[in-house]
């Protein structure tokens, strides 16, 4: 027996969503381990975010071929004909067979995108300024440091709760026609990835520009960051909130909860629109209560909270929702 299909065998239990769930949380937490190794030898961070936005990119990829491997791995073993691999052009046209439905390759691709854009965004940036200050009470205590690494496996599964139950789910039950939420869910999930990506260039570019002694700034408040203290962070929550939305809309509804194996009703509904939830709900709790929003508040009001400039930018500027 190969390792893949003991692999297989060892996680087919009668949820098909635990056959997708298990296997994903097990990829994260065994590549975020393997990477934990010699970043703790070396006591450097740099291969932190890159390691967790490949993460993100193989656990989306596992969870959406899955089921195929299965279903291949079962054919092969009854001896009958194995089914094609899925066609993701064929998903996204809203062919019948395809293997995917379009909602399942569209929040795979928007995991991807992101993932693939916020990883090299920050490994070019760690490349340039050699460490990061998140980690510099961390770094040399091997637990502390481990303990990262495993709290990024833990991101990276609940982040992607909504978008593992999706794919778990059998094409066949899926309907193709757009539903109200993917609408709304699409443009959440467009206008945050826009707002974090502008935003994190007009950084980038200002930073760039104090190097070069183009200006004497000592802090941001243009672009964006005149309308919210943190833009980048409030585009982080708004497209993950939007893949919630995609996700909840049709794990909420009666395809989803047979796919899921719920028994339907107001607890199974609600189970299902929890679990979408969970993915922007915890993005939030992050930025606002660990990594994100204390961590830069801390430190620039030690800098620059005797300036005055800096309090009335502080009281003119929102911390999170952007004033427009």
């Amino acid at each position: 027996m190969t390792v893949l299909s003991t692999l297989l065998h060892a996680t087919y239990y009668s949820s098909p969503f635990l056959r997708t769930l298990i296997p994903s949380i097990a990829l994260s937490y065994g590549i975020q381990g393997l990477v934990a190794v010699p970043s703790i030898l070396t006591q450097s961070e740099r291969f932190y975010d890159l390691s967790g936005s490949l993460t993100y990119i193989s656990c989306t990829a596992l969870s959406l071929y899955l089921p195929v491997l299965r279903a291949r791995y079962a054919a092969g073993l009854a001896g009958s004909t194995k089914p094609v691999w899925p066609s993701v052009l064929g998903a996204l046209m809203g062919r019948a067979g395809s293997g995917l439905n379009w909602r399942q390759v569209v929040l795979s691709a928007a995991v991807g995108f992101w993932a693939t854009r916020l990883g090299s965004f920050l490994f070019a940036r760690i490349s340039s300024d050699g460490h990061d200050s998140r980690f510099d009470n961390i770094r040399n205590s091997p637990p502390k440091f481990l303990g990262a690494f495993f709290a990024q496996a833990t991101w990276v599964s609940l982040c992607l709760l909504p978008v593992l139950a999706l794919n778990s789910l059998p094409s066949s039950l899926l309907a193709n026609p757009l539903l109200l939420t993917d609408i709304i869910g699409l443009l959440l999930y467009t206008g945050g990835i826009s707002f974090e990506i502008i935003a994190d260039r007009q950084k980038s570019k200002w930073v760039a520009e104090k190097k070069a002694k183009k200006h004497s700034e000592e802090f941001l408040t243009r672009g964006l960051w005149s309308k919210s203290r943190h833009p980048n962070y409030f585009g982080e929550s708004t497209l993950w909130t939007g893949i919630a939305v995609v996700a909840g809309g049709v794990l909420a509804g009666s395809v989803g909860q047979v796919g899921m194996g719920l028994a339907g009703g107001v607890g199974g509904r609600a189970l299902t629109v929890a679990m979408a939830g969970v993915s922007p709900a915890f993005v939030t709790f992050l930025l606002f209560k660990v990594s994100g929003i204390p961590l830069s508040e801390t430190k620039y009001d030690k800098r620059y909270g005797d300036r005055k400039d800096y309090q009335e930018w502080k009281k003119s500027t929102p911390m999170f929702f952007p004033k427009f």
